[in-house]
Order: C-alpha cells, then sequence, then structure tokens
C-alpha cells in the first residue's frame, strides 16, 4: 500500500463522497423530497461514512482508525436500510436501489479490506513517529 498523507487520497473516501453526492441527488427529486426524515437520514448516514474515513485517519493512530473505519461501515448498512424505506414507500424503482446498493457494498467490502490489511500491518499510525523540529 502506498503511503497516504491525506484522507483524500484514500480511494474509500473518494468513493464514499461519489456515493454522498449520489444520495443527494437520489434525495432531491421526485417524491423522497417530501418524505423529510427519510432523506435528513439519508444525507446523514451517507456523509457519516465519508466523515468517519476522514475523522478516523486523522486521529492518527491505527486503533482509532479501525474503530472509526467500523462506525463507517455501520453507516454503510444503515444506509441500505434506509434505500429499503425508499423503495417500500415507492420512492425508487428497483433499478435505483440496485446501483444504489451495490454502490454501498463496493465501499463495505473497501472499509473491511481496509480494517483487516491495518489489523495485519505493524502500522502504529502518525501520532507515533518521532516529531523532528
Amino acid at each position: 500500500m502506498a503511503t497516504v498523507k491525506r484522507f483524500e487520497d484514500l480511494e474509500v473516501w473518494q468513493q464514499a463522497r461519489k456515493l454522498a453526492t449520489a444520495i443527494y441527488q437520489l434525495t432531491s427529486n421526485g417524491t423522497i423530497v417530501k418524505d423529510y426524515e427519510l432523506v435528513k437520514q439519508m444525507n446523514r448516514s451517507v456523509g457519516s461514512i465519508m466523515d468517519n474515513i476522514a475523522e478516523g485517519f486523522d486521529r492518527g493512530g491505527k486503533r482509532e482508525f479501525i474503530q472509526f473505519l467500523a462506525i463507517a461501515r455501520g453507516s454503510c448498512a444503515e444506509l441500505k436500510s434506509q434505500l429499503y424505506r425508499a423503495l417500500d414507500r415507492k420512492h425508487i424503482g428497483e433499478e435505483i436501489m440496485k446501483q444504489a446498493y451495490e454502490q454501498i457494498e463496493a465501499i463495505t467490502r473497501m472499509i473491511s479490506g481496509l480494517i483487516k490489511y491495518l489489523n495485519n500491518s505493524n502500522i502504529k499510525g502518525n501520532k507515533y513517529q518521532d516529531q523532528k523540529t
């Protein structure tokens, strides 16, 4: 794995950002716009995915990063559940549901892979590196 200096360099964060844009667009059109609570929950969940990846990375420690990645993974599951509600309420069709679900699944796999990588590595995190002045 190449050295990553910023959370923005992480492919998983980039994909989460794309998903956030897609969910925002999905919740900005059609009958779903009047389902205010669901729209709010969906946008919070998708935002939580990318935000927790970013926050965990910038905490500077491996264990904290893993903890925040696990929270991001949980937000993926939460968003999938909310998509089912949108489907059941006829706000979205099967094809939109399938596309969004596949995006979320891909991000979930990336998060899980990153957690596995970190658990098996000797990386401690930036906050454990010697400071040079």
